[in-house]
């Protein structure tokens, strides 16, 4: 059971399939979006400066010195002319590499909650408050978090649970803002700037603070790995059954268990974070042709590439701490981290192999000018 009621349970539960079917029908509405409506290249907001990003394909071939004229394309309906919520809020409006890779929770609830608590409290208009103190603030608001899931009590963990979504929120209200203080729109990683470091460097220290609580509550609890049943009595008689725990899990294999499912946070965030700055790269960039130009929508409407970020969505760092914090808070930590343990690092894996063999043949394609040229979308 998930709480000490089972009223309480039920809802919970019913709760949780709702948030799952609301992700997705919207990762339907995602595809469809994709597939039947132009891409935006233009994340800045008021520029100044014409850039191939911005310019219609028709208009490529007089803007590019190289490459074949590409063919007539029809020109594409424009979501935001036909969506009746606003593209403030809505987070099928602007289109970008990053957020197709990003995991549902953030990409569908925080991310929307963060541009309406901005418009609400104007924290983007501040002269004040910066990016980086709200970096630092939720590392604060973690380590509480994480002090919370060391806790013996469950009610305590599951506080640290929601205090660390809030977390969560924070870290996607200092992107919001940070790109609103930038003109940019849609989620895109500022790759090198200093905001990203001290952005990953948060992030970073939150998870530890959530993983020493996680190491330090299982180390004080150590769960019991069963129970077995033997006999009791030497008699002719029916022996009666008695029930005698098993030894609890020792520190050492707790410990075990917590490193790796750090590695696999470690090894999810390193490929995720390269993923989104490669395909960024591949797919955003704005010094190609009018053919490559075709060539990276065409990439970036395909099913293909949709199924590769689609299995990011799932195994990015940030859907794996979802998966662990709900484990906390229905007392479920330890089956989860040893269902985990090694079945973690294959799907992560697999899918590395998967989205690198994509990227090979992704480039290849776009940037083989004679693969393109007779590209038509």
């Amino acid at each position: 059971m998930i709480g000490p009621s089972s009223q309480i349970s039920k809802i919970l539960l019913t709760l949780l399939f709702l948030l799952i079917m609301f992700y997705m029908f919207m990762d339907f509405e995602l595809y469809l979006r994709i597939h039947n409506y132009a891409i935006n290249r233009n994340y800045h907001i008021n520029t100044s400066t014409t850039s191939i990003s911005s310019m219609e394909p028709s208009n490529l071939a007089s803007a590019s010195s190289s490459g074949p004229k590409p063919p007539t394309v029809e020109k594409e309906p424009s979501y935001e002319d036909n969506t009746w919520i606003s593209c403030n809020i809505n987070p099928l409006c602007h289109i970008t590499v990053k957020a197709i890779l990003l995991d549902h929770t953030n990409h569908y609830l925080f991310a929307p909650l963060a541009t309406i608590f901005d418009n609400v409290v104007g924290i983007s208009q501040s002269t004040f408050i910066t990016p980086n103190m709200i970096s630092f603030f939720h590392v604060v608001v973690a380590c509480v978090s994480g002090k919370l899931v060391a806790s013996d009590s469950l009610g305590y963990r599951r506080l640290g649970v929601l205090l660390f979504q809030i977390r969560t929120f924070l870290d996607d209200l200092d992107g919001h803002v940070a790109r609103v203080r930038k003109h940019i729109r849609g989620e895109r990683s500022e790759i090198g700037t200093s905001g990203y470091y001290v952005d990953g460097l948060c992030d970073g220290l939150g998870c530890i603070a959530l993983l020493l609580g996680i190491f330090f509550f299982l180390k004080s609890n150590p769960p019991r790995r069963g129970y077995s049943i033997i006999p009791m009595s030497d008699s002719k008689a029916t022996p009666e059954p008695t029930i005698i725990p098993k030894i609890k899990a020792t520190t050492r294999k707790v410990a075990k268990n917590v490193i790796s499912f750090t590695g696999q946070l470690l090894l999810s965030s390193t490929a995720w974070n390269r993923y989104i700055a490669v395909y960024q790269n591949m797919l955003e960039r704005e010094d190609v042709n009018s053919s490559q130009y075709q060539c990276q929508n065409y990439i970036f409407k395909s099913t293909l590439f949709f199924s590769v970020a689609w299995m990011w969505r799932i195994v990015n760092v940030h859907a794996l701490l979802h998966c662990v914090l709900l484990s906390i808070f229905c007392d479920k930590l330890w089956d989860f981290l040893r269902a985990i343990r090694y079945s973690g690092y294959i799907i992560l894996l697999v899918a590395i192999c998967l989205t690198e063999m994509h990227i090979l043949e992704a480039q290849n394609y776009i940037f083989n000018s004679s693969a393109c040229s007779n590209i038509s979308l």
